[in-house]
């Protein structure tokens, strides 16, 4: 099957106001749950001086996301996309103004307490996160006209890097300069304004369902689909095994203290190294599109990035180390935006919400276990190593995906 996506405008996305909007409202709201993230963090650490207080946060937002996450993709087939978005950005707002008032008017409750209150708001938060993630995965593709599918996921991936530099950025320097009143109200603030650009984008007609089915059947045609579709599981466990085995996020601060000697100064800048590489690439894909060969590309993409995973183990230079990391994150985004398209050339339309929610599980369950398993990996057999073993899973990943997804392999959108 072949689509024809090179668009020679970069910019034929954004020039739908409603996607525009989209966009927008993506970047703020991100650009406030990314804030939120690093406050939480260091506000956290400076009352229990406790690093697996730290963990406890990824899994009070993982836990719930993972409880809600399949209901919420049937959800977001049969009830208004946009009512969703709405509801759940809401929530962060709500949740963004809790942690305002435990911080600061409230604080009692965190002496009296402890951080459970805190774990809790952010619960909340993981339920919102488990709705919102296939409503608004699927409203996106009901914005642009399929043509523009590659164009409007390259757009989308810049929004999300760019509010994931410099969300923790300036988070960060508002909680040290300002205190942690200030930076929580900034949360609720750009959360708010994400609702507001999300409003004004123009309701989209519910798809229309094919064939009844109770809500059993309906979570089961989601995963059958995915899983019956040689394209769409390839392109999903290849980024799902290059996430796991290639992450090097968690161990970039025994990097950046024990090889490097940068320490917090220097972590900064190999976090936002990949990112930064993301965005290039995002930006030379808006001008020049790499779906003509998509599957050779996304399987390039993903070796590439186990090779600089690789090299990054390797390197005792700081700067040539964020140069590797840079260029990983370039070619991760090749990875990014091609199956971002596959989802959504491949996915009818009143099936989005479900295979969006599969999705996020693979993705999901990458991140969050692909941590652990960096950590206990490098506890086990030493740190570079360790991230040796991850780069070689990576590229074992591309040649077997290779070899047995044919399909994927050969694909040309």
């Amino acid at each position: 099957m072949e689509y024809n996506l090179n668009s020679k405008d970069a910019y034929a996305a954004l020039r739908i106001k409603n996607y525009q909007r989209f966009i927008a409202a993506r970047l703020l709201l991100t650009f406030a749950i990314q804030m939120q993230s690093v406050i939480v963090g260091w506000q956290i650490y400076s009352i229990t001086h406790d690093a697996l207080s730290l963990g406890f946060i990824g899994m009070s937002e993982v836990i719930p996301f993972f409880c809600v996450t399949l209901f919420a993709g049937h959800v977001a087939d049969i009830v208004n996309r946009k009512a969703i978005i709405l509801s759940t950005n809401l929530v962060y707002f709500i949740c963004a103004g809790a942690l305002l008032l435990v911080s600061t008017s409230l604080h009692p409750v965190l002496a009296h307490f402890g951080v459970f209150p805190i774990y809790m708001i952010i619960f909340i938060t993981g339920i919102a996160r488990g709705f919102m993630s296939p409503a608004q995965s699927a409203f996106a593709a009901q914005l642009v006209p399929m043509e523009l599918f590659g164009n409007s996921a390259t757009w989308n991936s810049i929004a999300w890097q760019t509010a994931d530099i410099t969300g923790p950025a300036i988070g960060g320097l508002v909680y040290a300069y300002f205190g942690v009143g200030t930076a929580y109200s900034m949360v609720a603030f750009f959360a708010a304004m994400g609702w507001i650009f999300f409003y004004f984008i123009e309701r989209q007609p519910l798809p229309e369902r094919t064939k009844k089915e109770n809500i059993w059947q309906s979570l089961s045609s989601g995963i059958k689909f995915v899983f019956g579709n040689q394209v769409l599981l390839s392109a999903i466990t290849l980024d799902m095994f290059a996430v796991f085995f290639g992450g090097v996020v968690c161990v970039l601060p025994i990097f950046a203290d024990q090889v490097f000697h940068t320490g917090a100064k220097g972590l900064g800048f190999l976090r936002a190294a990949p990112a930064t590489g993301a965005i290039i690439m995002c930006i030379v894909q808006a001008n020049r599109p790499l779906f003509k060969h998509a599957g050779r590309n996304l399987l390039i993409g993903v070796f590439v990035f186990g090779v600089s995973i690789i090299m990054f183990a390797f390197s005792r230079n700081f700067y040539l180390s964020l140069f590797i990391l840079m260029i990983g994150g370039m070619f991760d985004n090749i990875s990014v935006v091609i199956r971002a398209t596959i989802i959504q050339l491949f996915t009818p339309n009143e099936m989005r919400g479900r295979v969006a929610s599969v999705n996020g599980i693979f993705l999901g369950s990458s991140n969050e276990l692909g941590s652990f398993e960096s950590g206990a990996a490098a506890k086990l057999m030493g740190l570079i190593p360790s991230v040796i073993f991850g780069g070689s899973m990576t590229l074992g990943v591309v040649a077997a995906v290779r070899k047995f997804a044919p399909k994927l392999r050969e694909l040309k959108i």
